[in-house]
């Protein structure tokens, strides 16, 4: 929020204050707007691959989190091989960016 004013401020424009009082349900109107968002699928490629790559990758981040201590009490997957079990799912988000790349069927998706 407040860093949404300071761009504001910068940029010589009005910040987010129009959502709930001094702009506190920005993040909440911002996501709504998120949800209903027309998806776009490209008309020659893998649609499959388009829509299932991001999933892939958000997915493999939310696990990575399970092996992550959060407190002495709040431990929700206490393994012996944790931080082994972290890089491997966490390698696996750039594979599902790779599949969406690849699905698009786009020249330029591989470049960066």
């Amino acid at each position: 929020m407040v860093r949404r004013e300071i761009s504001a401020g910068i940029q010589q424009r009005i910040g987010p204050e129009y959502a709930g009082p001094l702009g506190i349900l920005q993040a909440l109107a911002d996501g709504t707007k998120l949800l209903f968002k027309e998806n776009l699928l490209p008309s020659r490629g893998d649609t499959r691959l388009f829509s299932i790559g991001p999933s892939i990758a958000v997915i493999s981040i939310l696990l990575s989190y399970s092996v992550i201590p959060f407190s002495y009490r709040l431990i929700l997957a206490d393994l012996n091989i944790g931080v082994f079990l972290w890089i491997a799912i966490s390698s696996i988000a750039p594979i599902g960016l790779l599949m969406s790349g690849y699905g698009s069927n786009n020249k330029y998706s591989f470049l960066g």
